[in-house]
């Protein structure tokens, strides 16, 4: 009996913390009084030991005061609907989350709203937005439907190329840091002049550059103009590490033989297509752009050894997401949720987009979306579902698809004067061997 009371009151001072655990589970075997000592002991150090270690999980943080995205479509969050380009975007565009199109080309949040979201950060405002005192406390988002790294054409649907996205980015860093030397006022719109080094740069863009070239240029050549597109590509992240910026976060491109517009276009024959039903010309290109732009992603980092640059794997996440679609919850991998046409499978017509209603070959359809959106991957025939968008955030944040982790992708570690979790595990292993001993 004695030693039972030594060891409780030497449970209670060494893991005061764990004191409502422990109580729990004495008022649990108080309904087995016929348990041996030894018996008690030995539940009591494996219970312990699964509630130590439970408690010792803490959840992956990044900590940057602010965001700044560059991009195409697929993180767009209202720049290009803003600026008056194309056509607006009609139900049931944001339908999902903001129950009314929201600037985005996804029936929900797009994959840089969850990554804000996951990071304790607001949605970020687009760049071009003027109405509604958007906030910019927290980040801004400069990325436009449409955008590629090479400077736009004549021929080009947005102007905004990743270039005049790194010069608007300029400007206002330029105006921010104005304003605030003289306008204390405005502070929480804004974000601090520190923000800027401390800021967290992502990137995704890279696709339409890709994926256009497929249009004009054979294979080889789309192979060989690869470096010309991340030549480019460096410049802007070049040029952003010269404004201050030291923490990039660099996602590639994702497998454009999987969506229905490269499919249809491409996807005559069965030849073209992999088991997955997805273009394999299409997908073996992203595959080597992929590779370049990660050997680029290492160089700089090697040159700039005060920067932080994680490139994201982007590409597998959305590869097995579609090759194991059922595992995950979805049905769909390819068709797309919301379109017309396509022969069915696909559900995409280039001349039709989600949402509206045209006359195509002398009959009225429209492009409406499918009964379930949760259950598919693609929403548009080019972007993804909320849902799915979702699910790539999530192993983003994981950190398993990152190389490396970013620096502040860690554990969070004890306080000094909190036992590590080896060393509770080593306490409770010694007190086990000297309980049966004792026992």
């Amino acid at each position: 009996m004695a030693s039972e009371l030594f060891m409780t009151i030497y449970f209670a001072l060494f893991f005061s913390h764990y004191l409502i655990s422990i109580s729990a589970l004495c008022v649990f075997f108080s309904f087995y009084p016929t348990m041996s000592p030894y018996g008690y002991c030995r539940s009591v150090c494996s219970l312990l030991l699964l509630v130590v270690s439970l408690s010792d999980a803490k959840p992956v943080e990044l900590d940057h005061p602010a965001i700044f995205n560059f991009g195409d479509s697929n993180s767009d969050t209202g720049n290009i609907i803003a600026a008056g380009i194309g056509d607006p975007l009609d139900p049931p565009y944001g339908h999902s989350f903001f129950n009314a199109p929201a600037g985005r080309f996804s029936d929900g949040r797009l994959i840089i709203d969850f990554l804000a979201d996951g990071l304790g950060k607001q949605f970020l405002n687009a760049y071009v937005k003027s109405v509604g005192a958007p906030k910019f406390q927290q980040g801004c988002n400069f990325a436009a439907a449409g955008s590629t790294v090479l400077n736009a054409t004549s021929f080009s649907f947005c102007p905004f190329s990743f270039r005049i996205q790194v010069a608007q980015f300029a400007r206002f860093k330029a105006q921010v840091v104005q304003i605030l030397a003289t306008n204390k006022t405005v502070s929480d719109y804004l974000p601090a002049e520190s923000y800027f080094r401390e800021a967290l740069y992502t990137f995704d863009i890279g696709q339409n550059d890709l994926g256009g070239a497929f249009y004009s240029k054979t294979y080889p050549q789309v192979i060989q103009f690869i470096p010309t597109i991340l030549g480019e590509f460096r410049n802007g992240i070049e040029s952003l590490y010269n404004q201050g910026a030291r923490n990039f976060w660099i996602h590639n491109t994702g497998p454009l033989g999987c969506l229905p517009q490269n499919i249809q276009k491409f996807g005559m024959s069965s030849s073209s297509l992999d088991p997955m039903g997805c273009l394999r010309a299409q997908n073996k290109a992203a595959k080597k752009y992929n590779n370049q732009l990660h050997a680029l992603s290492t160089e700089f980092q090697n040159l700039h050894p005060d920067a932080n640059l994680t490139y994201i794997d982007v590409f597998s996440i959305k590869s097995d997401l579609i090759a194991n679609h059922s595992r995950y919850g979805f049905e769909e991998p390819i068709k797309a949720c919301c379109g017309y046409g396509g022969g069915g499978h696909l559900n995409y017509d280039t001349r039709i987009v989600c949402g509206q209603t045209k006359i195509l070959n002398g009959s009225k359809v429209t492009a409406k979306g499918c009964s379930n959106f949760t259950t598919y991957v693609n929403w548009d025939g080019i972007h993804y579902t909320e849902a799915a968008n979702k699910h790539v955030a999530s192993q983003i944040l994981t950190g398993a698809y990152s190389h490396p982790p970013p620096v502040s992708m860690q554990l969070s570690t004890p306080t000094s004067d909190t036992p590590s979790l080896s060393t509770k595990c080593l306490f409770l292993l010694i007190i086990s061997i000297l309980s049966a001993r004792v026992f």
